[in-house]
């Protein structure tokens, strides 16, 4: 009789802990920092963050507006920028930072050691410094990572398929957060026996120089490392690319729609979805520190067709096969 007591009351008292905690959710109002790089507005057009980040909240039972509230804060392409509004985060007392790229990480992960901070799209979260491990974080920052250090040698090799014979590749980067794929990209040089030239693009201006620089250099194609700058100034990037007839690889599939030759790299909307469940799982009080970074799952390559015509470059078929998108 005893243990058939104490059976119900183990079993009531697992059937009550959801609705405990149900309640306990209902009750509160949780804040969210999200550390974005253009206007809200923009981003509210994106469906990376009301499709896939908010929708994926949804569909988990937490809702804008209802327990919980978003707290954007924009750098607006000024990566320097993210410490100041996570700062100002911080000051706020949100519950969570929801930082997107390894720039905001980094400033994020500068405003507050106790506040948990989730990214979406950080390069190498280890050579960063954001975590010590990627099994075990170790600190108040976890997340997913895009996995660039992977992804860029292989931006390489695609260039190299579209053109054997290329010997003299730029690569404009942010040095501040992209060390590690820099890195790789080097490795990866020398086995394909391509010269690589460095161009720090951290102003627009600097953006400018790099082309004409590379027009006296003989450079004869381009590996644009993603970061929340220099998305911003794609629309520029890809129309000097095209002034200058050089083929243009980068990660997101926004560079290749803004008229930029290739871009490979991870999926951002899965990404975007799989942090939605992190930020729930700290919510219900998993530890930051405890919860394995995760890398991508899903890669995609997306070729502009239109612009390959522009530059009198033919793609060879192995490459569209491989596509996941080609844009007449």
């Amino acid at each position: 009789m005893t243990n058939r007591r104490a059976f119900l009351a183990g079993a009531a008292a697992m059937i009550a802990a959801p609705r405990v905690a149900r309640a306990q959710s209902a009750g509160k109002v949780y804040r969210i920092g999200y550390l974005g790089s253009g206007p809200e507005a923009a981003a509210r057009r994106d469906p990376l963050f009301p499709v896939f980040f908010l929708g994926r909240l949804r569909e988990l039972g937490w809702a804008e507006g209802q327990n919980l509230t978003i707290e954007y804060r924009s750098s607006d392409g000024q990566d320097d920028r993210y410490r100041l509004l996570a700062e100002d985060l911080v000051r706020l007392k949100v519950d969570l930072i929801v930082a997107p790229g390894t720039s905001a990480a980094l400033g994020a992960r500068d405003a507050t050691k106790t506040i948990p901070i989730v990214t979406v799209l950080v390069a190498d979260p280890v050579s960063s410094g954001l975590v010590a491990s990627l099994a075990r974080p170790g600190g108040n920052v976890t997340g997913m990572s895009s996995a660039a250090a992977d992804v860029a040698p292989k931006q390489l090799e695609l260039l190299k398929e579209l053109a054997p014979r290329l010997s003299r590749v730029a690569v404009l980067w942010n040095p501040t957060a992209l060390v590690g794929p820099l890195r790789a990209i080097e490795e990866a040089a020398r086995t394909l026996n391509v010269r690589l030239q460095r161009r720090d693009v951290r102003t627009a201006q600097a953006i400018e120089a790099a082309f004409s620089g590379m027009t006296k250099d003989r450079v004869e194609a381009a590996i644009v490392m993603d970061s929340a700058f220099v998305h911003g100034q794609r629309q520029r990037i890809a129309e000097l690319a095209l002034q200058q007839r050089l083929p243009t690889v980068s990660t997101q599939r926004t560079f290749s729609e803004a008229g930029m030759l290739m871009s490979y790299g991870a999926g951002f909307a899965d990404l975007f979805r799989r942090a939605a469940v992190y930020v729930v799982k700290i919510i219900r009080g998993a530890r930051p520190a405890e919860l394995p970074i995760e890398q991508p799952t899903i890669f995609e390559l997306v070729i502009n067709a239109k612009t390959a015509k522009a530059l009198g470059v033919t793609i060879p078929a192995s490459l569209l096969k491989r596509a996941d998108q080609v844009i007449a």
